[in-house]
């Protein structure tokens, strides 16, 4: 009885299945999405604070609080993208002496 598989197109597809799981894996790491959000939603509120009018920032006792506070996102969002930069997600590996399951 022949198999329609050999042993090479078994690894073959292992391996393509293996590289699909680590894409996948970086494409939803968590600090892109967290860093994303705040560089986005940082850019909205630095820019309401640089046209922020006189009586807004009395409001806010003399402090340009969107502004500042934009700034602080901007200055998070872009530590996370560059730590997912610097450090990315090493995909699993398995342990050479053990058997692939079928």
């Amino acid at each position: 009885m022949s198999d329609s598989y050999s042993d090479k197109n078994v690894q073959d597809e292992v391996s393509e299945l293996e590289s699909k799981s680590a894409t996948a894996a970086r494409l939803f790491d968590i600090r892109r999405i967290i860093g994303g959000l705040f560089v986005i939603y940082g850019v909205i509120v630095t820019i309401a604070g640089i046209v922020a009018s006189d009586d807004d920032i009395d409001k806010a006792q003399g402090v340009n609080i969107n502004l500042w506070t934009g700034v602080g996102m901007l200055v998070l969002g872009v530590f996370f993208l560059a730590w997912m930069k610097l450090r990315p997600i090493a995909p699993p590996e398995l342990p050479a002496d053990e058997p692939a399951k079928k």
